[in-house]
Order: structure tokens, then sequence, then C-alpha cells
């Protein structure tokens, strides 16, 4: 079976003056044009194709990898807006388009979204959204709390960004938890920090409990290493110039802070922190 919007592994069948004519195993055929033709492509020989329609609504095969698969995300840059919708830059000759009931806000050219790629019923054409909660799954939450997770950040709100968890379900990074800058359409990895009622779930930039303090202690010793050993940083200053130049919370910092001391590898003075024993302990590594 031919499948639009993903990767097909098809079978070179015969030459045409127009290119290479492809087959599934149910000898279904499409067209490779010949400006996707490799000069050292053979009949009989498997190749992947991406399969979508052209401008005549056809069925076209293509070696080229666009940005964006069927069922998936990615953020796209708008080419050209028009009366029935906008056109979205994807890795292809023919723009994605995003019609005007596909848009969860206005659309501006040169702007970027992020879209999900989909297969409209009714023309059987690949179209985009930008409505992207509508796509996210509700019902059933596969994550674990303290999960690692890949997300992609989609829309901004007045608490924090909305993203996407593993490519299926919504979730939040608050903005008093963001410590560095985050856009629109950024990919970023992150934890499942909690899974709400609702089945959507808060996100933490970093492990928390024991791990996470673990791993901000190296990450505040490689800094003060950085810094020749000394911070203008202790556990009075503001939260904001602790994430400024440290990108952590206050919270974690006085953690990590209390960590090197106990181990005595730390001073804590009245104008910032200072390294006591500037080798690198084995321990943080």
């Amino acid at each position: 079976m031919l499948n639009l919007g993903i990767i097909n592994t098809l079978t070179a069948l015969r030459r045409t003056d127009n290119g290479v004519y492809l087959i599934d195993e149910e000898e279904n055929e499409v067209l490779l044009p010949n400006k996707y033709v490799a000069e050292d492509l053979e009949l009989g020989d498997s190749l992947d194709v991406f399969l979508y329609k052209d401008s005549e609504d056809r069925a076209i095969a293509t070696n080229l990898t666009p940005y964006v698969m069927l069922g998936e995300y990615a953020a796209l840059e708008a080419k050209a807006v028009v009366d029935f919708g906008a056109f979205f830059e994807w890795g292809l000759e023919k723009d994605l388009l995003v019609p005007h009931s596909q848009q969860a806000t206005k659309i501006e050219e040169g702007k970027t979204y992020v879209v999900y790629l989909y297969l409209d019923e009714k023309s059987e054409r690949l179209v985009g959204s930008t409505k992207i909660k509508g796509t996210l799954e509700r019902n059933e939450i596969d994550v674990e709390v303290g999960q690692k997770v890949d997300l992609i950040a989609f829309e901004e709100s007045e608490i924090g960004i909305n993203v996407i968890v593993d490519n299926h379900y919504q979730g939040i990074l608050y903005k008093n938890e963001i410590f560095e800058p985050i856009a629109i359409g950024d990919e970023i990895s992150g934890y499942i920090k909690k899974i709400r009622s609702d089945n959507k779930v808060d996100i933490s930039l970093n492990k928390f409990g024991y791990r996470a303090v673990d791993d901000n202690v190296k990450k505040l010793y490689s800094i003060l290493v950085i810094n020749g050993g000394s911070l203008s940083l202790n556990d009075k200053s503001a939260p904001e110039a602790i994430a400024s130049k440290l990108g952590m919370s206050k919270k974690i910092f006085k953690k990590s802070i209390g960590a090197l001391y106990k181990q005595k590898q730390l001073e804590i003075t009245d104008t910032g922190i200072n390294l006591i024993n500037r080798e690198l302990n084995e321990d943080l590594e």
C-alpha cells in the first residue's frame, strides 16, 4: 500500500520519459520524477521515498526528506499568506498549506509556527494545522513522574510555555522555573514533574530530588572553576541574579552550595562563594 506523508520502501519497476515508476508489494505504482532519480539506480532496486500529492493532485515520490512527517510536529516558517490559508516551507518543492480553519491564530508571513501534519480525509491531501492542542492525546498518558521526555515549545501563555511532550501529550513549563531563553519551536528535553487530573503534565527542565542536586552540584563546581574559583553569589542573593548567572533556581542553588560546603569544597562569605580545593573532587566528575 502506498502511504502519503511517510517514508515508503518501494521497488524501481520501469523507466519513462518523466522518470521511474516505483511499486509496492501490492504492485501499486507511483512516479519518481527524473530530477530525483539517482544516476546509478537500476530496475529492481529498492529505495526509500517520501510520498505526497503534487500540484495536479497526483501521488508523487521524492527522495527529499520533509521537515515533518504524518502525525508529527515541527517548527515551520510561513512563506505566504493567501485568502484561503497560509503556505509553509517544509523541505519540498510544493509548500504545505495550513487552511484558515486550521489556524490557532492569524498567521503572519515570515514568522515561525509549530505545525502538525495530517491527512485530510475529504481531499486525501497532506495538510498542516497550528491548532496543536486539539491534536494531542488526552485520554491515556503513558509517562511517569521523573521520566525524561522530548519537548517542542508551541505556545506562550500567561503562566508559562505550553509544550508537546514526546509527540503525544500537552505539558507546561512554568515561567518561574524557566532559567534559559526558550523560543516557539525549540526542541528541548525535560522531566515529568506532575501528571494532572486533566491528563496534562507539568514539566521541569531539570531533574528533581537527590539526582537533580547532584547534577547541579557538578554544574556549580564547573562554573566556579571557570570563574577562577569564586562567584559573587551566596544564599542571600536574589533569585533573578542566580537564574541569570547559573540558570538554576535559588532553591537548587542553596542545596548545591550546601552540598559543596559539607564536602569542605566551598566557603560562603558575605560577598559570595569561593572554592577551597580547586582540584576537582573525583565525586564531582
